[in-house]
């Protein structure tokens, strides 16, 4: 064991699972800076570190250090303080900052903030406000060190001790020690395997019935968040929890009796019974109640003529002429309290619900458009030229009061309009019908063939499955839409067809052969920073969009997103260091958890607009709303979105996508997730990688059967009983 001495200069990479760290420290006696690796916690650039550990060779990167384990030291001299201070650990000081404090206090910095804080005021530039919000971070940063000392103690990530201690302020420690596994449900981003990691550290039996209840929990959490199941069979999730907990299946039935009384977990009795957490149980009664209370309800409609008579004046104006099916839909939607409208891109979908808008208008209905994404409610509204909003909009939600429409106070219409159904999950869509008011009409839109949402449930699939309300889908493409390769081809490839991949100058659907990874990720590149944008004048980051089956690989969504970054946004001034990247101003992110507080939903794509090193905060500019201040510990909800995952997509337009498409996608490769990212496409699809790969997509229809009793419940409740 030798030790290194040293001061931090900068992190170049941080696990936000483990915490292990890829680090620089400048040491006397060294001409240049060392790179260690290990766990480092807590740690700040600028802050002097005394390291224990070994010195090895990494046959990539040379020497390095590695950290065994370490102790952070008081700087000695007046530079080291400087440093320390400016290195953006006290929120408030900066470079220029912490040089005027040294300067005018020397060696006696550090006892001045913490014993003398008013003191800080004798320095040009600090006033009363500013030295209380210096004294804050320094205290705050105090109690957040010893946070994550005991955190570090059992063997947790640095990345969650802000977040612990903004939940639990002073009482973090006592609230770990005495139940670590409240973790996994108080904070995002902290899971079972982590407060399991705690509670094995602290002395917790692998029997303990805590263990096994939170274990259950967690099991039913992931299968809802991970593969979109609303419940788990009870063999299933017994079978799990013996897996991931290595207790046997007589004390994990105790735990879910046990669970069923102190956890509200719900056995629905069955052959094999099926466990719901209790809102997805509420969720999906109440959608299979109130979405047949509303198919049985007596639509309010004129003649069958008159409406022909709105309809044919609206043709006219608009130049337009409806097909069969769309004249059936719209009657239908008239003639019915539900709808249901599907079809492909190009049947005319948007045009059939621009003439139902029309009629309904002439009949003085009052009328609401929504979506459950910005995105989706943007195209909503671009495309029948009236307002829409999200979906927890329209619900006004609240995050101290949630939903504020609901059955007590519900929506004012006539009729609903809610468009990218597929996307909507049993939660949302409970709340939705709750705040649907029993004499309003209600129109449901959406493509069944897309990816179905990334939460629980297959609301649309099941609503279509029930056979309990008037669906109709739209089939014939029509002429102008026939010209588009994109959205011919996307109905070839959703009928298990091989696209037609002959390119045309004037076209909009290209396919570039790419076998090696590599190439096909310098060939992205390529179109994306120069080709495209050349020939199309495309805004290479507003534009164009690279969507990628998968997050990781040599052209997965986070490689491709580092070089993009590189190429599009080089760094010219300092950006915010952050689990190793750095945040720059002009940077396209995405949020990818809903967050009420800050009115900021997943899938949001915005751009940084501003970066502050000395307060750690980033702001971003999101499309059609104000700046949205982040912290240092709500970064974690943005990732880069020059590539996103197809997943991410859903609901969104692009002007242009690229996607790679190569056989280590393997796992991935399905014809709904490549007919879901062709669709996002308005003008230009360009697909990079090899035809077996393709091939192997388009055959792939094997959809991933969700666990849901939606439409059983629906088709059952509908039958009459003798």
């Amino acid at each position: 064991m030798e030790e290194l001495r040293g001061t931090l200069e900068r992190i170049v990479y941080e696990s936000d699972e483990d915490g292990y760290t890829v680090a620089r420290i400048s040491s006397p006696g060294f001409p240049e800076v060392i790179t260690v690796v290990g766990n480092l916690m807590a740690v700040s650039p600028g802050e002097h570190l005394l390291l224990h550990g070994c010195w090895t060779h990494h046959s990539k990167f040379g020497r390095q250090f590695e950290i065994q384990d370490y102790q952070t030291l008081v700087p000695a001299t007046v530079v080291g303080i400087c440093k320390y201070l400016g290195s953006g650990l006290i929120r408030g000081i900066g470079p220029v900052m912490a040089e005027r404090i040294t300067t005018h206090f020397a060696l006696d910095t550090l006892r001045i903030i913490e014993e003398e804080p008013l003191r800080l005021q004798e320095v040009e530039g600090i006033g009363p406000v500013r030295c209380e919000r210096i004294q804050q971070a320094w205290q705050e940063q105090k109690e957040i060190r010893q946070v994550m000392l005991f955190l570090k103690g059992h063997d947790v990530s640095t990345k969650y001790a802000v977040k612990i201690f903004k939940a639990y302020g002073q009482e973090a420690v006592r609230i770990v020690t005495q139940n670590p596994y409240r973790l996994a449900q108080d904070i995002w981003g902290i899971g079972f395997k982590t407060a399991d990691r705690i509670a094995t550290s602290l002395g917790i039996a692998k029997d303990a019935p805590q263990r096994l209840q939170a274990g259950l929990i967690h099991l039913l959490n992931e299968a809802a968040s991970d593969e979109g199941h609303v419940f788990l069979p009870k063999s299933e999730l017994l079978r799990r929890s013996s897996e991931i907990l290595g207790v046997e299946t007589a004390l994990l039935e105790a735990a879910l009796e046990a669970s069923q009384t102190e956890q509200g977990i719900i056995l629905d009795p069955q052959e094999d019974p099926a466990i719901y957490l209790p809102a997805m149980h509420a969720s999906e009664n109440g959608i299979a109640h109130r979405f047949l209370t509303l198919c049985t309800g007596t639509p309010s409609t004129r003649g069958e003529s008159q409406v022909s008579k709105w309809l044919s004046e609206f043709q006219q104006r608009e130049k337009i002429e409806y097909s069969e099916q769309q004249r059936q839909a719209i009657l239908a939607a008239l003639q019915r309290k539900v709808l249901i409208l599907t079809g492909g891109p190009g049947t005319g979908k948007t045009t059939t619900v621009k003439g139902l808008l029309h009629v309904m208008e002439c009949m003085g209905w009052k009328i609401l458009l929504a979506a459950p994404t910005g995105r989706a409610a943007k195209r909503l509204s671009e495309s029948t030229g009236r307002p829409a909003l999200t979906i927890h909009r329209l619900l006004e939600f609240s995050p101290r009061e949630g939903f504020l429409k609901n059955e007590t106070h519900p929506l004012e219409a006539n009729a609903l309009i809610v468009d990218e159904l597929s996307m909507v999950d049993v939660v949302l869509m409970h709340h939705f019908l709750k705040a649907v008011p029993p004499e309003a009409s209600l129109v449901l839109i959406g493509d069944v063939d897309q990816l179905p949402a990334v939460g629980p449930g297959s609301v649309l699939q099941d609503l279509i499955r029930s056979g309990v309300a008037e669906v109709v889908q739209l089939t014939e493409i029509f002429r102008q839409a026939q010209e588009s390769q994109i959205i011919t081809n996307s109905h070839r490839i959703n009928r298990g067809e091989f696209p037609d991949l002959k390119a045309q100058a004037s076209g909009d659907f290209f396919f570039m052969q790419m076998e090696d990874p590599a190439a096909a990720a310098e060939l992205i590149l390529d179109l994306v920073t120069r080709r495209l944008p050349a020939k199309y004048r495309y805004d290479p980051i507003d534009d164009i969009q690279v969507l990628c089956p998968m997050y990781r690989g040599e052209v997965g969504a986070d490689k491709l997103n580092r070089a993009l970054q590189e190429r599009l946004n080089p760094s010219e001034e300092l950006g915010l260091p952050h689990a190793g990247r750095e945040l720059r101003v002009g940077d396209k992110v995405m949020q990818i958890r809903n967050n009420y507080e800050k009115d900021v939903f997943n899938g949001d794509i915005g751009r940084v607009s501003d970066v502050d090193r000395i307060e750690q905060q980033v702001s971003v500019l999101f499309p059609g709303r104000e700046q949205v201040e982040y912290e240092i510990s709500d970064l974690n909800e943005l990732v880069p979105a020059y590539a996103i995952t197809v997943h991410k997509s859903q609901g969104s337009e692009y002007r242009a996508i690229v996607l790679p498409l190569l056989t280590q996608h393997y796992v991935m490769l399905q014809r709904n997730l490549l007919y879901t990212a062709l669709t996002r496409a308005k003008e230009l699809v360009v697909l990079v990688g090899t035809k077996k790969a393709l091939a192997i997509a388009i055959k792939n229809n094997q959809v991933a059967k969700r666990n849901s009793q939606l439409a059983m419940k629906l088709s059952q409740a509908a039958v009459p009983s003798e």
